[in-house]
């Protein structure tokens, strides 16, 4: 009877047990699986599909209509020989005796003469030209010369004599001057025939009977403008001295005016010719030795682009000139400016071929891209719409072909047209 009435609370007493089991374990389990880590709401997110290989970052895949639109062309790596060049910082400068000043031979006035304009820089005159015309210092109103006036007209007698006898001087000079430069050449072309002098010791020669004409030609010039000087002593039959150009090109400067009075030995103008000119390249004192010096270099402007208006400029032998404080030597080269593109002072670039030839790799120009640090990159074509940037390292450049140094094997396809264009598909700035 006791146990009867005692089992109705034991029921009861494992009802509540059973619930408190059903709704503390699967509590238990969540905590335990989130302080393990494996819930399954966690693992969904922190998953990948795969893993992300860093190289596959410069990778880019295009549709075929885009790469039809952006008109990508390719082209393998080649291997060629390529001519080593290196480009420079050059100057223009006029050769020796190309600009003249033109001075008074005695004291007198100026004008210009009849039907003629004063000279005005820039202006263009031909060898021979009557520019100014110069009245020497005498009275031609006086029928008789006053005893100043003869101690002037002596003074401009005797200046015109000295200058006369200084003038044949400079001529004969100058003579002897060519005599002994054509001797030297021909002795030093009749040593290099016969295999015991030197190229060089040739090209010297060359360039000091090229400067023995240069100074002869200026000495008679000069002696036939003298001697065109006369001095009448009759007072009012005085006639106007012509001074004339003594070579063909630009005024450059102009120191009187008309009317002006000067004194003897006064600049006038000066005048100069710029249809040659010399390419002044000061190059490293170390790099000397890699250049070869007896081959001619291509000049362009600062931009170092190949155009079809550059112009090739031929080695000269001067007297050798350097810059100490920058460590360089200069080299000469002389070129044709008849088209007037260049002019006098004027910074060029100037691509110097280097002693031998390299077996390189290289590429069509078009297809080099720069990223805003200066890296060197091409695009390589992995298939039909699949490309990757790939890094390069340039050497120089030979007709629009650039030697690559490190990069690509050869054969391998390369993006010649569009680099550009999938350049800015990649970094978004493009459409």
């Amino acid at each position: 009877m006791q146990l009867l009435k005692e089992t109705p609370v034991f029921l009861i007493g494992c009802l509540l047990t059973g619930l408190i089991f059903l709704f503390w374990a699967p509590e238990k389990k969540d905590k335990s699986d989130s302080h393990s880590g494996k819930s399954h709401h966690g693992s969904e997110h922190s998953q990948t599909s795969k893993a992300l290989n860093e190289a596959d970052l410069n990778i880019i895949t295009l549709s075929p209509i885009a790469v039809k639109r952006l008109g990508i062309e390719t082209a393998p790596v080649e291997v060629r020989d390529m001519p080593r060049t290196r480009a420079y910082g050059a100057e223009m400068v006029l050769p020796t005796g190309a600009a003249v000043i033109v001075s008074a031979p005695l004291a007198g006035t100026l004008n210009h003469p009849p039907g003629h304009a004063f000279p005005q820089v820039g202006q263009r005159v031909a060898k021979d030209e009557t520019i100014l015309e110069l009245l020497p210092l005498l009275s031609p109103e006086r029928a008789v010369l006053t005893p100043a006036e003869r101690i002037r007209f002596a003074e401009a007698k005797a200046a015109v004599a000295q200058s006369q006898i200084d003038a044949e001087g400079q001529l004969q000079q100058a003579l002897v001057q060519q005599e002994a430069a054509r001797i030297q050449l021909e002795r030093s072309q009749r040593l290099l025939q016969n295999n015991v002098g030197t190229r060089k010791a040739v090209d010297d020669a060359q360039a000091q009977m090229k400067l023995a004409e240069e100074v002869l030609a200026a000495a008679r010039s000069r002696k036939k403008l003298v001697d065109h000087i006369q001095l009448d002593e009759a007072a009012g039959t005085l006639k106007p001295m012509t001074i004339r150009s003594p070579l063909a090109g630009i005024v450059r400067t102009t120191s009187v005016q008309p009317g002006q009075l000067i004194s003897a030995g006064a600049p006038l103008f000066e005048v100069m010719n710029s249809e040659q000119l010399w390419v002044k390249v000061p190059v490293y004192a170390g790099e000397l030795d890699e250049i070869d010096a007896g081959q001619p270099v291509r000049i362009t402007l600062l931009d170092g682009h190949f155009s079809q208006q550059d112009v090739m400029g031929k080695p000269v032998s001067l007297p050798p000139t350097a810059l100490p404080l920058s460590s360089a030597v200069d080299l000469y080269y002389e070129i044709d400016n008849h088209s007037q593109r260049y002019r006098p002072g004027q910074k060029v670039s100037v691509t110097v071929p280097l002693k031998g030839k390299t077996n390189v790799k290289s590429i069509p120009w078009s297809a080099l891209i720069y990223d805003v640090y200066g890296g060197q990159w091409v695009y390589e074509r992995l298939g039909d719409n699949e490309f990757a940037r790939r890094r390069v390292e340039a050497g120089w450049v030979d007709q629009n072909r650039i030697a690559i140094l490190r990069g690509p094997d050869a054969g391998t396809k390369i993006v010649t047209a569009g680099a550009a264009e999938l350049m800015g598909t990649e970094f978004g700035f493009a459409k």
